[in-house]
């Protein structure tokens, strides 16, 4: 596959948008169907983080009486940000390494040698996993719902989560997919799940901010989860304002284009590499 016959196929593809989108949409449904024909690789994404929520809730329950912590029914209240991020940030690394695998395989040089819109390839990945994220925010919301995880936005509220919790799965599967695309190795998107573990645990997905103190609560302060976490947050505690609709789909929606641009640019320099 030479870099002149990459450069012909794209500029067949871009001529005819109509197929590029078609071509997207079809590599978006072969990602989704892929996932949910996986059920052992993608339930631990779903099952873990209702574990690690009653947990913390049996836990952690009577924390909600410190000072600072924000007013709430119950702990399950304040941690379902908390456990829609986690399941969503596990989620993303499926769909990452699954690309990753594509690269491994030469399923990705098979495309690049067919007419294939080069962003639908990247794009088509991300669909799945976006998709999933929704699915994911959807069923941690209603699972939890029952035990105290009462969203205050009410069904707006809850409609604009499953929208955040897709955004997020947008921008963190992007990101992943930068590593997928860097590296070409599903090993070593899966050798980035004890970092995002780490820097889970350096957020405010647990805790609020308002109970740190030292150290922990400047990385906090700087760790990009603790804002993903605190926009979804917005909408259970603080009902469906402008002002938490605001934090819960644009503070996701920021991160994932900078996260879409950098795994586009990581998609560039594998193209000049064939």
């Amino acid at each position: 596959m030479t870099s002149t016959t990459a450069v012909l196929s794209q500029t067949q593809v871009t001529r005819s948008p109509a197929t590029a989108v078609r071509q997207t949409v079809a590599l978006a449904k072969r990602s989704t169907l892929e996932l949910f024909r996986q059920p052992a690789i993608v339930l631990p994404s779903m099952i873990f983080p209702l574990f690690f929520a009653f947990l913390g809730n049996s836990s952690f329950g009577r924390t909600t009486s410190l000072p600072g912590f924000p007013k709430v029914s119950s702990y399950l209240q304040f941690q379902l940000a908390g456990t829609i991020t986690q399941g969503v940030l596990f989620g993303s690394v499926t769909g990452a390494a699954a690309l990753a695998t594509d690269i491994e395989n030469g399923f990705f040089d098979r495309l690049l040698a067919a007419p294939t819109s080069r962003t639908g390839i990247l794009f088509g990945r991300l669909a799945g996993s976006v998709l999933f994220g929704a699915l994911e925010t959807a069923v941690f919301i209603f699972a939890l719902l029952p035990f105290g995880a009462d969203v205050s936005a009410g069904i707006r509220g809850i409609v604009a989560m499953i929208v955040s919790g897709a955004l997020i799965s947008l921008a963190v599967g992007a990101l992943m997919s930068s590593v997928a695309l860097k590296t070409g190795s599903s090993e070593a998107v899966q050798g980035t799940f004890p970092l995002l573990f780490i820097l889970l645990f350096f957020s405010s997905a647990f805790f609020p901010r308002e109970t740190m103190s030292g150290v922990y609560k400047t990385i906090a302060g700087l760790n990009p989860i603790s804002h993903l976490v605190e926009g979804l947050r917005a909408l259970s505690l603080e009902g469906f304002t402008a002002s938490a609709t605001a934090r819960a789909i644009l503070v996701p929606l920021a991160i994932a284009i900078v996260a879409l641009f950098i795994a586009n640019r990581q998609l560039r320099s594998r193209l000049k590499s064939h």
